[in-house]
């Protein structure tokens, strides 16, 4: 799986927490290679204190590295689940974004060389 380095901030991270961000975490290998040794996942799970909202609020923050690419999601919620589960949903968003990009980019360059090649051959 990809390196991750999880930090909690006025919270315990239990082993239900744990389980629940990874299972939420493996979709991510659908887009990205577990293999890959520049990945490093940072994430940040917490209860805000400083707010003027009655009860607790709860925050979620996913920093993906990965080479040609830094990507970042944040949330808040009343319930912890609920904040990873939309700060996820935003980080594959991006995911997904980037690489239609990389394929629109590819087939773009492909197209350019065929016109090259042609034009050769026409010459």
């Amino acid at each position: 799986m990809f390196k991750t380095n999880i930090k909690a901030t006025n919270v315990k991270l239990t082993s239900e927490i744990r389980e629940y961000l990874d299972k939420k975490l493996q979709s991510f290998s659908k887009l990205i290679s577990p293999d890959d040794p520049t990945v490093i996942l940072d994430i940040e799970l917490g209860r805000t204190t400083s707010r003027h909202q009655s009860g607790n609020i709860f925050r979620a923050e996913i920093n993906l590295n990965m080479k040609g690419a830094n990507l970042r999601a944040e949330s808040e919620k009343a319930n912890l689940f609920l904040a990873i589960d939309e700060v996820r949903d935003e980080v594959l968003k991006e995911l997904r974004r980037n690489k239609g990009r990389k394929i629109a980019r590819f087939k773009r360059g492909a197209r350019t060389i065929k016109k090259v090649i042609s034009r050769r051959k026409t010459s």
